[in-house]
């Protein structure tokens, strides 16, 4: 009989996750965690289950943008795909924007939110990238302290019935800023009743079909710079689905993420409404930043665990040379391995979640908040390198199939390189974490003594070199900012990816060890210890000095 090959097969992706089951036991009162625990089961089901079978019979629907009607009117319509249209009306039943704003649970919402987003974000093809936005946009005119946005536009965003939630989409980058913001072109203007308008062009905006969006501009006669950018809320469509002063250009052809419809778009004079002040638009729109970079870390920990968790179920399917992959001892260690990044992604961001969560619910001690600042560009960095590292992992795992497009292996790699892009590349969130621990003392000492009191927590023998390998590691960066600081601001720069990557990873461990203290001590459970251990042997510390001279002569033509 000829040999036929097993695809890999998922099952409830709640269920089957004792990471996350782990952590959600220790993390939420025992009476919340009763009362969501249903909904995630489901949720988990669905992930693994329906969501995932339509995903691979979904796989080549992409957007297609009309611009024109059959007589010649020009309509510019965005049609999504079948799978992202039962997954807006999912995310708006099931509340995962919603979630976040009833606060049900207090401070226990945004954890309860983000394990909804963990579980459903890699089985609806990354639809996860608007919900992200709306949530910001929701967190935005919630503090805004414009009465109007918030009884008017609020209730769209965080809303559970699918006729009523909007989505909004984020239009920073501009052909002459992308992180530079600051250089943005687009200009507002009132008109004679009063009523701004913006103009210009918006190089790359994700979720171009969205109901509405946040924007920049700079009101006219404003200096350069960030502080001339001022904040506005677009409404994209009138009463009859006619977009307002918005031409689509067209959508982006992108190397991943391909089911979220990107576009350039051009402003011709789209009514706007002034979210804040008519300047200091870059600091009015930071709390979006501030929660768009945490659904990225929660989005990168959970495409690595689908990625893992697809692997192993193969390697028990795949026989070769006599017994089955998981049999081998080297890929069975290559797969422990990309299990301990999994896991370390997971607890890293979900402690940025618990921290974003106190902070919402007025729990949060100025301290905290500071070190919530640091930590955020941390988490997402980190989160970001590793998700492009585990998806290549992943796919290499399958050898030739992962390869093979129609068995949906290689959009895992496409779609995490987006993680280490979007809301900030790896260098900028570097340098922008550098930046905050050399002005900010208070955030940096909080940061290293979180990870103090969570190696200290390590009790069990075997937990030792993992807590001990998190406190050197911190100690090396801190020693590294002291020293560099003395060097000069290129010595500092340079090193800064190299000092932000420890800080994450360190932290990131120590909030293993953590865990798995307690696992051991409450669970009666070895797993949680394991993934210390072994993501402990990874390359945590990355603090090193490099001649400046080596990269001049590297780059020098």
């Amino acid at each position: 009989m000829a040999f036929r090959q097993e695809p890999p097969q998922l099952g409830n992706q709640y269920e089957t996750d004792r990471a996350l089951r782990s952590y959600l036991k220790r993390a939420l009162p025992p009476e919340v965690l009763a009362e969501v625990e249903p909904e995630l089961f489901e949720l988990g089901g669905l992930a693994g289950g329906e969501l995932y079978r339509m995903q691979l019979a979904d796989r080549l629907n992409e957007p297609r943008l009309t611009q024109w009607d059959a007589w010649g009117e020009r309509v510019d319509r965005i049609e999504v795909s079948p799978l992202w249209r039962v997954a807006e009306r999912m995310a708006a039943e099931r509340g995962l924007v919603a979630t976040a704003y009833e606060r049900r649970h207090g401070a226990h919402s945004r954890l309860h939110q983000l394990a909804l987003a963990y579980l459903f974000t890699p089985a609806t093809d990354i639809y996860s990238c608007p919900l992200a936005m709306t949530d910001g946009a929701a967190r935005v005119l919630e503090t805004s302290g414009n009465g109007t946005l918030v009884k008017n536009v609020l209730p769209h965003l965080v809303s559970r019935d699918p006729e009523k939630f909007w989505t909004s989409g984020q239009w920073m980058t501009e052909l002459s800023g992308g992180s530079d913001v600051g250089a943005s072109e687009t200009i507002a203007r009132r008109d004679g009743e009063g009523v701004w308008r913006l103009y210009g062009r918006k190089w790359f905006t994700s979720a171009a079909a969205s109901q509405a969006a946040l924007t920049l501009a700079r009101p006219e006669g404003n200096p350069s710079g960030g502080r001339g950018l001022a904040l506005f809320f677009v409404e994209t469509r009138d009463r009859e689905g006619r977009l307002r002063g918005i031409r689509i250009d067209r959508l982006k052809e992108k190397l991943g993420t391909r089911k979220v419809p990107t576009a350039e778009l051009t402003l011709e004079g789209t009514p706007a409404v002034l979210v804040k002040g008519t300047t200091d638009g870059v600091r009015d729109i930071a709390p979006m930043l501030n929660v768009t970079r945490l659904w990225n870390a929660v989005s990168a920990a959970a495409l690595m665990r689908r990625g893992a968790t697809l692997a192993r179920d193969y390697a028990r399917r795949r026989t070769a040379f006599g017994s089955t992959l998981l049999e081998k001892p080297l890929h069975a260690d290559t797969l422990a391995g990309l299990q301990a990044e999994a896991d370390a992604a997971l607890h890293l961001a979900f402690y940025a979640a618990e921290l974003t969560g106190r902070e919402e619910a007025c729990e949060l001690d100025e301290r905290g908040a500071r070190l919530l600042r640091l930590l955020t560009p941390l988490v997402k960095l980190t989160t970001g390198r590793a998700a492009v590292h585990a998806a290549s992992e992943t796919v290499e795992a399958f050898g030739g199939a992962g390869y093979v497009e129609d068995t949906g292996l290689p959009v895992l790699l496409r779609d995490a390189q987006v993680l280490s892009i979007w809301e900030g590349t790896t260098n900028v969130l570097s340098l922008d974490a550098l930046r905050t621990a050399l002005k900010d003392e208070v955030a940096f000492s909080s940061l290293k003594a979180e990870i103090e009191s969570c190696a200290a927590a390590a009790r069990d023998e075997r937990l030792a070199h993992a807590a001990r390998t998190a406190r050197e590691a911190a100690g090396h960066a801190d020693a590294w900012l002291s020293a560099s600081a003395k060097g000069g601001q290129a010595s500092l720069e340079a090193g800064a990816r190299r000092f932000g990557m420890t800080l994450g990873r360190a932290l990131a461990l120590a909030l293993l060890t953590r865990h798995a203290q307690w696992s051991l001590d409450v669970e009666r459970a070895t797993r949680a210890a394991a993934a210390a251990r072994r993501f402990a042997h990874s390359a945590i510390d990355l603090i090193s000095d490099h001649d400046p001279e080596d990269a001049a002569a590297l780059l020098d033509d």
